[in-house]
């Protein structure tokens, strides 16, 4: 029953994916879905920007094995980051009625800031989308009993969201996340009712983690436990900010007011909701101590699906793995559609200015398929957990996007100049401390990196200008 259900959802998304291509003319059309969307579809896209794989098994993991404190960066950083989107950079963002958030860095320094900062936002888009097609595999794995192996269920998941991304761009990805929005959030809500008596109410839940510590969220009062708690809070919170996919949901919204209330609502939204599978999760250590004591030891990410599948009931299951496949399918649909839309306008067209606009909608289904392919090598071939795929793909836009665009927005001396040595300082030093540093440093890489970055992009604007606007 759960294995047709399964398959009749896949198919049922992918029909729903085409019929929405069919709205699909230009690149624009393609890109930010013709800048059409009402309120309600931008909570939704908001909402699935990260409620994906990371949401639903990473986070709940890393709670039950670290507490409050281990999941800093999502979601407390990641919502945080929709937040400060909505207040203070999505009505600039609407504004300036752009295709993409790299043509932002063309306009105010120049080509070669533009086509730097593209590289490394889709560079940062690799883990999470491996993360999406990682969990795509371990439900298939899960609901087949091992029929289905993960690195099978990894190709079936990236074939069947390429199937409608690659056609439907931003309007399928669009409707298709208000779709799964209302999945994703009746079911959690249905599952996490069924949990809570069985284990004798959610009370007895939060008491049990409070005791062993899980809530406790600010660190001890010291130096040393201070700065790798605000670096990876940093992250999410600013490092996901120069992301296409929330340009790409902002600029999308019919009207300026629109993308704001979308991003603020949208954000509040995935915040709240990525407690469900947390208390889900710790939960499953109440009702059978044993296993999934051994399940944490071994691989923390079956703790959830293993506790649906031996103590609720059939409906349950179903209701449980139509969620999971809801975030899975928004999230990675999205996430991959934006990094090659930016590679398409901001590296690719650059190489090619003569190309029609309906030349150049091909192109980005081109490149969505090229970079499908990239993904679903690095989910099969990596070891590391979903949380920290996701995770670490915001280092590298920390360090080296987040900084100039945020000058760029909010301080009228900073130069192109000064974007190019905050670039060069950031991304620089964080891959020299990821190569050579101290494991053992409380400064991560990515702190001191943004802290550099800042440093260059003020010695870079200040200093005598050697690096005109459309020079390099």
């Amino acid at each position: 029953m759960i294995l047709g259900f399964v398959i009749l959802y896949l198919l049922l998304s992918v029909g729903i994916g085409l019929a929405a291509a069919r709205r699909v003319h230009t690149a624009k059309d393609f890109a930010v879905a013709g800048r059409s969307l009402p309120l309600p579809i931008v909570i939704a896209t908001v909402f699935a920007t990260w409620f994906g794989a990371e949401a639903v098994l990473g986070i709940s993991a890393t709670f039950v094995k670290e507490g409050l404190r281990g999941v800093v960066a999502d979601p407390f950083g990641s919502s945080l980051a929709l937040i400060l989107v909505g207040l203070f950079f999505a009505p600039r963002f609407y504004r300036l009625n752009l295709l993409t958030v790299g043509d932002f860095y063309r306009l105010r320094y120049n080509r070669v800031v533009e086509v730097l900062c593209a590289l490394c936002i889709a560079a940062s888009y690799l883990g999470w989308v491996a993360a999406q097609f990682k969990v795509f595999g371990l439900v298939l794995n899960v609901v087949t009993d091992g029929a289905v192996s993960q690195p099978v269920g990894m190709v079936i998941g990236a074939v069947i969201v390429l199937a409608y991304t690659a056609f439907g761009g931003m309007f399928s990805v669009a409707i298709l996340d208000f779709v799964q929005i209302s999945v994703i959030m009746g079911g959690l809500v249905y599952i996490a009712s069924i949990v809570s008596g069985l284990v004798g109410g959610v009370g007895v839940v939060i008491e049990h983690a409070a005791a062993a510590g899980k809530l406790d969220f600010f660190p001890p009062a010291t130096f040393a436990a201070w700065v790798p708690f605000v670096g990876a809070w940093m992250t999410m919170m600013l490092g996901s900010i120069p992301q296409q996919d929330v340009f790409q949901r902002v600029t999308s919204a019919k009207d300026e007011r629109t993308a704001v209330r979308g991003s603020l609502l949208g954000g509040t939204l995935y915040f709240c909701f990525c407690f469900v599978p947390m208390f889900l999760a710790y939960a499953a250590t109440l009702i059978d101590p044993a296993l999934f004591n051994t399940l944490l030891a071994q691989d923390s990410q079956l703790v959830l699906p293993t506790l649906i599948m031996q103590h609720t009931p059939v409906f349950a299951q179903v209701v449980f793995f139509g969620a999971v496949l809801s975030a899975v399918m928004s999230c990675a649909s999205a996430t991959l559609l934006a990094p090659s839309v930016i590679l398409s306008e901001n590296v690719i067209k650059g190489l090619l200015p003569h190309l029609s606009d309906r030349e150049f909608l091909r192109v980005m289904r081109l490149v969505v398929v090229i970079f499908a392919v990239l993904v679903l090598t690095i989910a099969l071939t990596s070891n590391s957990s979903i949380y920290q795929l996701v995770v670490g793909t915001y280092e590298v836009t920390l360090v080296a996007a987040f900084v100039p665009l945020c000058a760029g927005l909010f301080w009228s001396r900073s130069t192109t100049q000064g974007a190019l040595c905050a670039f060069v300082a950031g991304l620089a030093t964080w891959m020299g401390l990821q190569l050579f540093g101290s494991s053992g440093s409380i400064w991560h890489p990515q702190l001191t990196g943004f802290v550099m970055a800042v440093a260059g992009m003020v010695a870079g604007s200040l200093l005598p200008q050697k690096i005109g606007t459309r020079d390099a």
